[in-house]
């Protein structure tokens, strides 16, 4: 059977069965290929559909007054994209591909259906929700209460935590396909001051980079100096009913 980015990720967290499995790929519809910078759903454009993303990374951000523009999220492959447009026709927010994508159309309609005929899936699809909007809001704290090194110290921690669910065999260290401006737009600071604050981690000992590779080196400190907490390798599934 084929295997779809969401069908790995779900499966991390339960065993789904095989009319689960099949459930899924009948829902998701045709495959997109982006490339860096291009534009999946632009915000306040028709939004009918989700997408799952296969391979890549992407990030949803909006258009602040000024002219600039505030990133809400990174996604990853296994992820259920588009999820904060669900309540209305116009989406709420741009997705735009971070690097080379793959992303699957998974129309609201279809969702729709399989959330009657697979009750699991749906809760365990909002179960991963309610942790990512969790995770935001540490997030959000880390930005409105804490200085710069603890800002990007929260994100790469996060990044991290949720490669290790949707990419699997990541340790401690990733590719960073982000440039110092989507990390500045991100987190509310200038890309001098991203610059700066990498170099200051890296000084410290608690980061290396290679290129594009980031390795957390010393986790425990980042942690200790963040508050940082995994939203996302654990996540309750014993009050899901039971599959049909």
């Amino acid at each position: 059977m084929q295997l779809s980015g969401l069908i790995a990720r779900l499966g991390r967290h339960l065993d789904l069965t095989d009319a689960e499995r099949e459930a899924i790929l009948h829902a998701e519809r045709g495959e997109r290929r982006l490339r860096a910078g291009d534009v999946l759903v632009a915000e306040g454009g028709e939004s009918h559909a989700l997408y799952v993303v296969r391979q890549g990374w992407l990030h949803s951000s909006t258009k602040l007054v000024t002219g600039g523009r505030q990133i809400l999220r990174f996604h990853y492959a296994g992820d259920l994209i588009g999820t904060s447009s669900m309540a209305w026709s116009q989406a709420a927010a741009t997705l735009t591909a971070i690097s080379d994508c793959i992303v699957i159309d998974l129309p609201k309609t279809e969702l729709g259906l399989l959330f009657r005929a697979q009750p699991r899936i749906a809760g365990l699809l909002y179960a991963i929700a309610a942790a990512e909007n969790v995770a935001m809001s540490d997030r959000l704290t880390t930005i409105g209460r804490m200085g710069a090194s603890e800002r990007l110290s929260t994100l790469l921690l996060d990044i991290m935590a949720r490669l290790r669910v949707t990419a699997g065999g990541i340790v401690d260290s990733f590719d960073l396909p982000l440039t110092q401006t989507d990390i500045g737009d991100a987190l509310g600071l200038t890309k001098v001051h991203v610059n700066r604050t990498i170099r200051a981690l890296e000084k410290s000992g608690v980061i290396e980079r290679t290129g594009r590779r980031v390795r957390i080196v010393d986790e425990a400190a980042l942690v200790a100096a963040t508050g940082f907490t995994d939203r996302y390798g654990e996540i309750e599934t014993a009050w899901l009913p039971p599959a049909i």
